[in-house]
């Protein structure tokens, strides 16, 4: 008798259906018939609790998106209407949607070619969440057609570690993307260990988006936006700004509040907010000239909140440096007995 096929763990972040784990281990028992399914969801494994390798969870999702493209897999339509997105979001707005646009044309013209993975909504009879495939769901919606789904059981630590193990491969999300996806990864309770895997990145990367996602609210990362051009090192710079002082937090929401222009680009809002929290360079102090009572020159001098500089000019400068000097006890004498005054 042979053994019962082993449940994957690629249940945790999508692409299943009974059929397709009976096909996968079919596959690996050489059995060229595979089981008819039994029901339309599967239950999701723990990824905490799976002790497998990350490089193993990707290859088994990756044969398992061929199944998926090959129509090898089950897909129901469903209304795009009853599908709530994720409540764990991993994209902040674009800035521009022209790209949005025309994969929305592909989808009319060519059709869905992947499904979206989705599970049943916790909290509401009768609606789905997505797990991922956001904006095939979006386009389907704005088109007025069913989107092509898979449904799979799955908890909500694992639904989020799902969507970050799928967002590694994503080229196009921003620096802040990430660390934000990383925030509500830690938020859910997912080890650290299991954040590293998920997102592909060491200790260190994480610790400083920690940095910067601990310091910066998600409302004013959100007010902000993906920042498509902004690198780590300036959001770092950004972070520290405000952990060194905590009451710029209200400079930052006040200058988000304030729109520049429509076509302002999240890249732009950074630098405004940036800008606003930098120290101000000192301004170069103006020079002044010092003469005795028959106009002739003495000294230039220019001073500035924490500095005073004064240099000889003409035939009396070195001797009225040698004279001020001379006075500056005196002077200093004078201050106090001032200051003293002011005070009585």
């Amino acid at each position: 008798m042979s053994k019962s096929p082993r449940k994957s763990i690629v249940a945790s972040f999508g692409l299943l259906s009974a059929e397709l784990e009976s096909k996968l281990a079919a596959e690996k028992e050489q059995n060229p018939t595979p089981a008819p399914p039994t029901a339309n969801r599967v239950g999701a494994g723990v990824i905490g609790a799976a002790h497998r390798a990350i490089d193993d969870i990707r290859t088994e999702r990756d044969r398992l998106k061929a199944l998926v493209e090959s129509g090898g897999a089950v897909v129901r339509q469903i209304d795009p209407s009853l599908i709530d997105p994720s409540p764990y979001p991993d994209r902040l707005p674009d800035d521009d949607d022209s790209d949005f646009e025309m994969f929305k044309r592909s989808i009319e013209t060519d059709g869905q070619k992947v499904p979206i993975q989705i599970r049943k909504h916790p909290g509401t009879a009768g609606r789905y969440q997505i797990v991922y495939g956001h904006r095939r769901w979006l386009a389907a919606k704005q088109l007025g057609r069913p989107v092509g789904a898979i449904e799979v059981e799955i908890s909500d630590l694992d639904l989020v570690v799902a969507q970050g193990i799928e967002n590694a491969s994503r080229q196009d999300l921003t620096w802040i993307e990430r660390a934000l996806f990383a925030s509500r990864m830690d938020d859910a309770g997912i080890k650290p260990r299991d954040i590293y895997a998920a997102l592909s990145i060491e200790d260190a990367e994480l610790a400083r988006m920690r940095s910067v996602y601990r310091a910066l609210p998600s409302d004013v990362i959100e007010a902000i936006g993906r920042a498509p051009k902004i690198g780590r090192p300036r959001w770092l710079e950004l972070a520290k700004a405000v952990v060194q002082q905590p009451a710029v937090l209200d400079v930052l929401r006040s200058v988000l509040s304030t729109q520049m222009s429509v076509a302002e680009s999240s890249d732009q809002r950074f630098q405004r907010v940036l800008n606003a929290v930098r120290p101000k360079a000192d301004s170069k102090p103006s020079t002044q000239v010092l003469s005795d009572g028959h106009g002739k020159k003495l000294a230039e001098f220019s001073a500035s909140a924490k500095e005073f500089r004064l240099s000889a000019e003409g035939d009396l400068g070195s001797e009225f440096l040698k004279f001020l000097e001379s006075e500056l006890p005196d002077l200093a004498a004078r201050f106090s007995q001032h200051r003293h005054a002011m005070k009585s």
